[in-house]
């Protein structure tokens, strides 16, 4: 254990889960696994934890994401409390690949009791995680806490074998380097972030607050999410099948300003019967050009993206209002109740109804 950290937390905290891992849920050939809702948090008991690791020589951005996602009171906005700790995962003053240094309160004992651990990155793909860290990381999934391992912390997750056999993903470019090192990880180098319950793992950079902002939404609901977003000013939901990064050049400004406008009337009138050509001719493109601009805007297919919000609205209306079903699929623009549970099945492996239960106890 770390010399400098010496005093264990003893502080009890509410437990989360469990989280029970739920049905793949597909964009064009890449699948995910979605986990079934826990309940929200309860303010009531005491803040559930959320322990970061900080290691020398670490970008201050990947460290900056958890804690500002997590760490910060929102009180005000109905957000439920977190506490977070930042752990060390090796002794002695860390250095921020910035040039400052940052001196963590704790050590990886900080690890016991923590509902969520985080861990932001790695230094180096070709430098394996200190032994004592994935024994701790071992421990705490062995007893049931989350792990999240956004960018290269894809690395660490993995060289303590929690990934073999499990379907994950890291930066784009270390894609093929860690496909090589890690064969029994089910590797997808496409997507944003995978969700496989108890384990989760993110693309690089703002792709691991995409992350956290699912992970958010997974404990407490979409509303205090999306609050969580819009303070941060970034897009309230991004579903981890979209792709990783753009392959070709961003779309003309005129063209990209077009579509940011759809995107957003589009959201305004989910209940709408969208289809490709209409909406390709709202935008004043052709059905081909329209396809590969929203391609390019979204890192989406039209039909997946389309699909994605309307959940994402279903969601929202289940645990803020006490609409019947009916009401909500056409709210939605999925037509039916029959439709939007078909769906929601498929994305969330539990019902409207049992979604609506677990984050509003009725």
């Amino acid at each position: 254990m770390p010399a400098h950290t010496t005093v264990a937390q003893t502080t009890t905290f509410a437990r989360i889960g469990p989280f029970v891992p739920g049905s793949v849920m597909t964009n064009s050939a890449r699948s995910l696994r979605a986990s079934r809702p826990a309940a929200a948090v309860d303010l009531r008991d005491a803040p559930p934890r959320v322990a970061v690791i900080a290691f020398d020589r670490m970008s201050p951005f990947h460290l900056s994401v958890p804690c500002v996602v997590f760490g910060e009171d929102r009180s005000d906005g109905g957000v439920p409390p977190f506490e977070l700790a930042v752990c060390a995962a090796e002794p002695g003053t860390l250095t921020t690949t910035a040039g400052f240094t940052i001196g963590a309160p704790h050590g990886l004992e900080g690890l016991r009791g923590a509902d969520v651990i985080v861990v932001p990155s790695w230094r180096d793909t070709h430098e394996a995680p200190p032994p004592l860290l994935c024994e701790a990381l071992r421990e705490a999934h062995a007893r049931g806490a989350i792990l999240v391992g956004l960018c290269l912390g894809a690395y660490v997750l993995a060289h303590a074998g929690l990934l073999d056999g499990r379907p994950a993903t890291t930066h784009w470019a270390a894609a093929a380097d860690f496909a090589q090192r890690f064969p029994a990880v089910r590797f997808d180098p496409g997507v944003l972030y995978v969700d496989d319950g108890e384990l989760l793992t993110s693309a690089g950079t703002a792709a691991g607050l995409d992350c956290c902002l699912h992970l958010m939404r997974r404990l407490c609901g979409s509303s205090v999410a999306n609050y969580v977003a819009r303070r941060l000013v970034v897009p309230p939901h991004r579903q981890g099948s979209q792709a990783q990064y753009v392959q070709q050049p961003l779309a003309a400004a005129g063209r990209g300003d077009r579509l940011a406008g759809l995107l957003d009337w589009i959201r305004a009138h989910l209940d709408a019967p969208h289809t490709l050509d209409s909406l390709a001719q709202r935008a004043l493109m052709s059905r081909r050009t329209f396809t590969r601009q929203f391609r390019l805007t979204t890192g989406s297919t039209v039909s997946a993206w389309l699909l994605g919000e309307r959940l994402a609205h279903a969601q929202q209306l289940l645990e803020s209002t006490d609409q019947p079903i009916d009401a909500i699929a056409q709210h939605a623009g999925f037509g039916s109740a029959a439709s939007l549970r078909q769906h929601f099945v498929e994305a969330f492996r539990t019902s409207p109804s049992a979604w609506r239960r677990e984050f509003r106890g009725s």
